[in-house]
């Protein structure tokens, strides 16, 4: 996962949460300090540090006296866990570009497409025509089914969800 530092600080808080005893010997990976954690239960945002190893959450909390590689200093910014786009007419952009800057940056972690029409199942016809439409970008449908398509993504690379 990429992390963007903009004028609204938004991070993944839907990892799975790993327990830690000691948090003054523990060292992560990052320490994103002091902004206010909108965790998605609905409660009042709080200030709290996070601290991630990898790409999960280790802990939250007052981490101070704790290290880490990176600091980042998200004071007077929101922390939250990543929005879903319910309606996302993503597939082919994420194609040309899996970064998907526009959505990432909104806060959005989790596509889902699929509305009116989909990567899959698709037969000759289907795939002749998104070659054609979409001959000036060079993609190319090397996949069948839904699945095939999701794969061919994966191996991309791309930043949503």
């Amino acid at each position: 996962m990429r992390f963007y530092t903009h004028s609204l600080l938004i991070v993944l808080l839907s990892f799975t949460l790993i327990s830690c005893s000691e948090q003054e010997s523990r060292d992560y990976d990052t320490i994103i300090r002091g902004g206010m954690v909108y965790d998605g239960s609905g409660e009042k945002a709080y200030q709290a540090d996070i601290a991630l190893i990898g790409d999960r959450i280790a802990e939250i909390g007052d981490l101070s006296g704790a290290k880490a590689a990176n600091d980042i200093d998200a004071t007077g910014m929101a922390v939250s866990p990543g929005f879903i786009n319910m309606l996302s007419w993503a597939p082919t952009n994420l194609m040309y570009d899996g970064r998907s800057k526009g959505d990432i940056y909104q806060g959005v972690t989790l596509e889902v497409f699929g509305e009116g029409s989909s990567m899959g199942p698709v037969n000759d016809k289907m795939i002749a025509d998104f070659e054609a439409s979409n001959q000036e970008y060079g993609l190319k449908n090397n996949w069948r089914t839904l699945g095939g398509y999701l794969d061919h993504m994966e191996e991309k690379g791309i930043s949503p969800n």
